[in-house]
């Protein structure tokens, strides 16, 4: 049976670093059927190896840097995950994913509430109306107050709250998790803490089988605080929910798998299928029979053996099949697409055909950049992919100068992903890597000596900042290059950078010179 593109879901997981995100997309996995034995993040070895953290750093620190896709199906829905960094020095590449999903999962530590990355990702969602479930993670463990953490979410995020999950106890007198929709106890054969494996189906929270499973002075302050959050807080609102102003509440604990069946299913249930996607010169909606969609990531090399580079492509429009001819709108070239993939972490399989909302991934040779549309031949360009002014700006300086030739093909290639800015000078030979954070320059240290077999550093420079230079007079544009060329590098496309060297000179700058723009966003095309 074909799987209409209502019956897709496509959603991402965001959260703070050590919130659970990994752990939580491992359990999604196993209980969607799509892996059969999940690894602990903490634990050692190859155990500690999480299914979808397959790149050598991330795995030796225990931490998500690049975006991985999981597709699976599950009670009839076909299920796209897109796992994001979870560091925020890879926020930019968060940001991108963010583009690529119809919904998210917002998962907060129970101990710690709102991080400051899990706000920053929130207002991404935000701005692109994305719906978001939140679930509340580790309650097995010593954490705050549930009405704490709901207050809190409510009067940051400025979100309705709607509970659909709220917890038997915390820390040390947890018993389990109890569906309110369902009308569901979750708890464990083992007792208090235990790992989940029991489903009690009660008539409701007074239902004399809690009594049993649960400490009185539990059970009596559970009752009481579900009691009052289904009362102050307004009814679970699928259409609010779906616009962005409304999120259901879940907590549990993704080590001990309580609440993932939960999850699942509300994704399901309610979680929107794939949206409109912006675009020039028209919106493109997803019911629409032409092939169209965009490049929102890059990865080279993610099989060793294979010196590939795959370009991640989300279908918004018409059925995909192996085989068809696209249109590459920046190059005007056609590209067919023998051999799509579709991705399961680190696997990969050949995809006969994909739908709005679905993934693929069209393997390549340095022809597709992020930001590429790809149509059937209509000239269009999906919008929304900015990259982002670099906050730390370093010079490459190479250890052995015979390699000159690797150290630009691992720059350029990683310049593709959107791991990192390289910038050229107008004035000298030096490039410059502009990156967000410090990890992600640590990433191509260890990636470039790894793939590419050749060995960077990275010294100061005399910049603080860089903005793009643009203005609707060309002229005055060409002036201020002209007379600036010391400071002015350009960027893979060729477009002109200003470097400051500090806040005061790129002010002065600014105000100097009304004609000319200095942004700090460009739109990747």
């Amino acid at each position: 049976m074909s799987i209409t593109y209502d019956q897709r879901r496509t959603f991402a997981i965001i959260s703070h670093p050590d919130a659970g995100k990994t752990t939580l997309t491992e359990k999604l996995l196993l209980q969607g059927g799509a892996i059969h034995m999940a690894g602990a993040v903490k634990a050692r070895g190859e155990a500690r190896r999480a299914r979808s953290d397959w790149m050598k750093i991330e795995q030796e620190r225990g931490i998500s840097v690049t975006s991985s896709v999981m597709t699976f199906t599950h009670n009839g829905l076909l299920f796209n995950l897109l796992d994001t960094p979870g560091h925020e020095d890879f926020s930019e590449d968060t940001y991108r994913t963010l583009t690529a999903v119809d919904s998210a999962i917002m998962v907060i530590d129970a101990a710690r509430g709102i991080e400051s990355q899990t706000r920053k990702l929130f207002e991404v969602c935000r701005l692109r109306d994305i719906p978001i479930i939140t679930y509340i993670n580790k309650v097995d463990r010593k954490g705050r107050e549930a009405f704490d953490l709901l207050d809190e979410i409510q009067e940051e995020l400025q979100l309705d709250i709607a509970p659909r999950v709220w917890p038997l106890g915390m820390g040390g007198q947890f018993h389990g998790c109890y569906d309110l929709a369902r009308n569901e106890f979750h708890t464990s054969t083992q007792g208090r803490g235990g790992p989940f494996d029991t489903v009690v189906h009660c008539s409701g929270l007074d239902d004399p089988q809690l009594e049993e499973r649960v400490d009185d002075g539990v059970l009596a302050q559970a009752q009481e605080e579900a009691e009052l959050a289904e009362a102050a807080y307004p009814p679970f609102d699928p259409q609010a929910f779906r616009e962005g102003h409304q999120t259901p509440v879940i907590f549990g604990s993704a080590l001990r798998d309580y609440s993932i069946t939960s999850l699942l299913d509300l994704i399901a249930e309610h979680a929107p299928p794939p949206r409109p996607s912006p675009a020039t010169p028209r919106d493109v909606t997803p019911d629409e029979d032409k092939v169209s969609g965009f490049v929102f990531k890059i990865q080279a090399n993610m099989d060793k053996n294979h010196r590939d580079r795959i370009a991640f492509l989300r279908i918004c429009s018409g059925r995909f099949k192996r085989g068809m001819k696209l249109r590459q709108v920046r190059t005007g070239k056609d590209i067919t697409v023998h051999s799509p993939i579709i991705f399961m972490a680190q696997d990969r399989g050949i995809a006969d055909e994909a739908g709005p909302g679905d993934v693929i991934g069209i393997p390549n040779h340095g022809t597709i950049r992020v930001g590429d549309t790809f149509t059937e031949g209509e000239k269009l360009r999906f919008t929304g992919l900015p990259a982002f002014a670099p906050e730390i700006l370093r010079r490459v300086r190479l250890t052995d100068s015979t390699r000159v030739k690797q150290m630009r093909q691992a720059l350029q290639d990683l310049s593709e992903e959107g791991l990192i800015q390289v910038l050229k000078p107008d004035i000298g030979s030096q490039w410059v890597v502009g990156v967000i954070g410090q990890l992600q320059l640590d990433v191509v240290s260890d990636r470039a000596k790894s793939e590419y077999k050749v060995a960077l550093e990275f010294e100061p420079t005399p910049y603080q900042m860089a903005r793009w230079l643009s203005s609707d007079d060309e002229r005055a544009l060409n002036t201020f290059v002209s007379k600036h060329k010391s400071a002015i590098m350009t960027d893979r496309d060729g477009d002109p950078v200003f470097m400051a060297s500090s806040p005061w000179e790129l002010n002065y700058k600014i105000e100097s010179n009304a004609a000319i723009r200095f942004s700090k966003t460009k739109e990747m095309e």
